[in-house]
């Protein structure tokens, strides 16, 4: 299929009385920003996530905004704002605790000086403004490039994102080949949203991430942390961990666990991700806070423990080898992805924790109960008995000895398994 562009010829209008979107469904926050820019004569829309999420009839967790406003325009409509960013500068407007975004119409002029790529066609900086048809087609995926037009609340398609939101699919606008060195990091949006969404990824779309996927080995460490966090966090870690492989981009992330599954990985250990994913998954969903720390102790345990148990048999001196293996494996990721440091040492702890719950007797329990990072090493090892991993009985152990003991945080008794399936290994 072509390349959409997007122009006023192109242009698909839903008026009020054709689609479902309520403004009772956007936040008052949003409302009284796109209000006030329309008020004081700029144009003003609800654009991306936000519109697409509320097509689907799921509610959106942000709301962006796209605006024929300059940042410095509506940076002195808010005085409640700043201004952000080099490479893409935008307004922050916050209200208490939430944040709206907005954006300037981009347009493109590669002759302008406000545009800025390097020699492999990577966007370094865009601060060039245009016409809001220009900046659709400036947008990633046609399903994020809908506008909600506060003027006179009409959905605007420039691209076809409609027709593809319809089909369950994601397209990359424009030719993969220029759109994914522009910025690599959509490759992992791409996996992000078809994880998140239940949406297949077009078959261009899909091949360019093939061709284009060690393009991401030069994106900062720093800003991968952010990418890795919005895909395990996303609520659908299992799917997006299954895409990961898919893909081939997991060894852009974690590198050591890609190696671990290229070389004939344990089933268990297999299917300790999987619940650890799936755990993860149900916290987030329920609202319940999740660590990066935890998530990066679960990625990396595989070749943590393997590495450990080859240089240690003993379990009593397994701690120090969990501790030796633990600290060169991190080394090695935060070269791919900036961990911050409270992290990169919960992870740790909870590997070195592990060995310790085989102690149940004398004062050994009562030390570890009282280790900061108990709760999240305790949930950890309840996932490796559910797998084979560790004593089924360890876990009904320390259940028990928390609710003796006036823990605070009653602890959970049971996990929903995620049942046993046939796996296929990634090509």
């Amino acid at each position: 299929m072509k390349n959409r562009e997007a122009s006023a010829d192109h242009l698909t209008v839903i008026p009020r009385n054709q689609h479902h979107i309520s403004r009772k469904s956007i936040s008052d926050s949003a409302l009284k920003v796109l209000y006030r820019l329309s008020k004081s004569g700029h144009r003003a829309c609800l654009v991306g996530g936000g519109v697409r999420d509320l097509l689907l009839e799921i509610q959106p967790k942000d709301f962006d905004i796209a605006t024929d406003a300059t940042p410095e325009e509506v940076r002195a409509l808010f005085k409640n704002s700043r201004i952000i960013g080099r490479r893409f500068r935008l307004v922050h407007i916050r209200f208490g605790r939430d944040i709206i975004e907005v954006a300037t119409f981009r347009g493109h002029d590669e002759d302008s000086a406000k545009t800025e790529t390097n020699d492999e066609g990577r966007i370094l900086r865009d601060n060039t403004f245009g016409e809001i048809e220009e900046d659709a087609i400036r947008r990633d995926f046609t399903a994020n490039a809908l506008y909600y037009d506060i003027h006179d609340y009409a959905v605007l398609d420039y691209v076809g994102g409609l027709q593809d939101i319809e089909a369950r699919q994601l397209r990359l606008i424009g030719d993969p080949a220029k759109r994914y060195p522009e910025d690599p990091v959509r490759m992992l949006r791409a996996v992000r949203f078809a994880a998140k969404l239940d949406f297949t990824i077009e078959e261009s779309a899909a091949q360019g991430i093939f061709e284009h996927g060690h393009l991401l080995a030069v994106i900062p460490p720093a800003r991968m942390f952010d990418e890795v966090i919005k895909l395990f966090h996303s609520g659908k870690a299992v799917r997006v961990f299954e895409l990961l492989r898919e893909y081939r981009l997991l060894k852009y992330l974690v590198p050591a666990l890609d190696e671990w599954l290229q070389d004939e990985p344990s089933e268990s250990m297999l299917d300790f991700i999987d619940q650890a994913l799936v755990n993860t998954d149900d916290r987030v969903n329920t609202g319940q806070p999740v660590s990066p720390g935890f998530i990066f102790a679960v990625l990396l345990w595989p070749v943590v423990h393997q590495q450990a148990s080859q240089i240690q048999s003993d379990r009593q001196k397994m701690i120090g080898a969990l501790m030796q293996v633990g600290e060169t494996v991190m080394k090695r990721q935060v070269r791919h992805v900036s961990i911050p440091r409270r992290f990169s040492q919960m992870a740790r702890d909870i590997w070195s924790s592990q060995p310790r719950f085989h102690r149940t007797q004398g004062k050994q329990p009562l030390r570890l109960l009282g280790y900061p990072v108990f709760r999240a090493a305790y949930d950890f090892m309840c996932i490796q008995t559910m797998v084979g991993l560790m004593p089924h009985r360890l876990c009904h152990w320390w259940t028990e000895y928390q609710l003796e003991h006036g823990d605070s945080k009653q602890p959970e008794r049971e996990a929903r398994k995620r049942p046993r399936r046939r796996r296929r290994r990634a090509s």
